[in-house]
């Protein structure tokens, strides 16, 4: 059949692959990440085939779409306005420097910090695979805002993101300094947010600080409890940790952090919004 067009969802080489017919009803999709090909409209199949051979590897399974899992309908009943799946590394700030009032200073002292969020975020990213889920941007209430929060085999990691600078950062049990600045709270801070995350979640959360940039980074024996990552080294750590969630897991703890309505309500004290925002 002519006419039908092959159009990419999600992000570039990860998502589905749809098929469409000319009026933009899907008859088909392509998941790339299982190789398989879902079919709507079983009288399209050959014509699918042929639209979608150009972007096939080898040993796909074609046949009707896949019984949808419990965390699978409960994406589907989300409310578009309520997902927080789409959002971009940086989202809060982007908005900020986009729509916000602060001023010219306020918002150079904001563009390092969406950069750094980016450059993790974009590392991050790449460890999405039917194991790992990332997202971005969450908010807390109390106007916190969780950089990063993700969930794979190793657990759940609330990641708030501090630019380098090409300096040394040093990270203490409540302050992280980076060069001659001033000290910050950070790690009083992501200690907070993940316990907020752990309550929202009914599960545990690790605190991590990512140094994006930093020439040097030094961590002080006390501690423990709080995981230290830079872009270089993030990946390696990350795919190595020990696992103790299942994909089952994963896939139902995402669900339910994606939906927005999960942080509201859970709150148990103001999370600071902390020395950079």
């Amino acid at each position: 059949m002519r006419g039908l067009r092959v159009l990419p969802s999600g992000r570039p080489g990860r998502g589905r692959l749809y098929v469409n017919l000319p009026d933009g009803q899907a008859v088909a999709w392509y998941d790339r990440e299982t190789n398989r090909i879902s079919v709507l409209r079983d009288e399209h199949r050959e014509a699918v085939l042929a639209a979608l051979r150009p972007y096939l590897h080898r040993g796909y399974t074609l046949g009707p779409p896949p019984v949808p899992t419990a965390a699978d309908l409960r994406r589907l009943a989300l409310p578009p306005d309520e997902d927080l799946a789409p959002n971009r590394p940086g989202e809060a700030l982007l908005g900020e420097l986009a729509y916000g009032s602060a001023g010219a200073r306020a918002r150079h002292r904001l563009r390092p910090e969406v950069l750094a969020q980016q450059r993790m975020g974009e590392e991050l990213d790449t460890l999405e695979s039917p194991d790992w889920r990332v997202l971005h941007a969450v908010a807390l209430p109390g106007a916190g805002v969780i950089d990063h929060l993700l969930i794979g085999p190793p657990g759940i990691l609330c990641v708030r993101t501090v630019p380098g600078r090409r300096q040394r950062a040093a990270v203490g049990d409540l302050l992280l300094t980076v060069g001659r600045a001033e000290p910050r709270q950070d790690p009083r801070w992501i200690r907070q947010a993940a316990a907020r995350a752990s309550r929202a979640l009914t599960a545990p959360v690790i605190p991590a600080l990512a140094l994006v940039e930093a020439s040097r980074v030094e961590v002080a024996p006390t501690v423990r409890d709080i995981r230290v990552l830079q872009p270089a080294t993030a990946l390696p750590y990350l795919s190595e940790a020990p696992a103790t969630l299942k994909p089952p897991d994963v896939e139902a703890l995402f669900a339910l952090a994606r939906d927005r309505r999960t942080w509201a309500g859970r709150s148990a004290g103001p999370v600071p919004r902390g020395p950079r925002r």
